[in-house]
């Protein structure tokens, strides 16, 4: 074999270990590099979600959003360096009722904490309280059902004094009941201080102003602040 033809068979075979597989290394392995791209670093103290799922009262119907106290309490929140953030799931007009069957698409992003203010206008439209307790029964149960870990918060009403004294009585219980058996922490009476005062609601008589939310922001903040964690 002369030199010329030495070289050419040399060349060819450095040229097929060049190609061929590495058999430390299978074809689709990848490489330092890429495997790096693919750990994603763990978000630190990632921000939990607070979401109040209400009325009306919780949209703040007839002022700006960043006026209700849901937006009250997200500043309240980063005054005090809280890594929450905040969902305003309220909607005009909801029954419980309604929520009931609402409650599923909110489910579908992840919640730490639920705060439910619903019922509200069960009491205005004379619905049966016993109805709407279960209804407000089965919203919690749905989440528990879904985010165990979730912590509940439930929002009390009042019926109006017109519904008659049984009425209102019965009303007024279903709160009460409904946290103590689906572990619900309670704040007792949502809109207290704020009700009845025509200085703190809208002229129809029933939605609070921008300084009545002030109020219904702090009767929500004492009994959540002390869950969160």
């Amino acid at each position: 074999m002369n030199k010329y033809t030495f070289l050419i068979v040399l060349i060819s075979v450095l040229w097929s270990c060049s190609n061929a597989p590495d058999s430390k290394q299978p074809e689709n392995s990848k490489t330092q590099a890429e495997a790096k791209t693919d750990v994603q670093p763990k978000a630190k103290d990632q921000a939990k979600t607070i979401l109040f799922f209400g009325n009306s009262l919780t949209a703040a119907y007839g002022l700006e959003k960043e006026q209700g106290y849901p937006a009250l309490i997200e500043q309240k929140l980063k005054e005090k360096d809280l890594n929450y953030k905040v969902i305003n799931a309220g909607l005009s007009g909801e029954t419980t009722a309604g929520g009931l069957t609402r409650v599923d698409w909110i489910l579908k992003q992840p919640v730490d904490v639920f705060v439910l203010e619903l019922g509200g206008n069960d009491g205005l439209r004379g619905i049966d309280p016993a109805k709407s307790e279960q209804n407000l029964r089965n919203i919690l149960k749905k989440v528990k059902a879904t985010y165990p870990n979730c912590q509940l918060v439930l929002a009390g009403m009042e019926a109006p004094p017109n519904m008659g004294k049984k009425f209102t009585s019965e009303f007024r219980n279903i709160f009460k009941t409904v946290a103590q058996t689906e572990n619900a922490v309670l704040i007792p009476f949502l809109l207290d201080g704020v009700a009845g005062d025509p200085k703190l609601n809208l002229a129809d008589g029933i939605h609070p102003t921008a300084e009545g939310y002030k109020i219904v922001a702090e009767n929500v903040w004492k009994v959540l602040l002390p869950i969160l964690k």
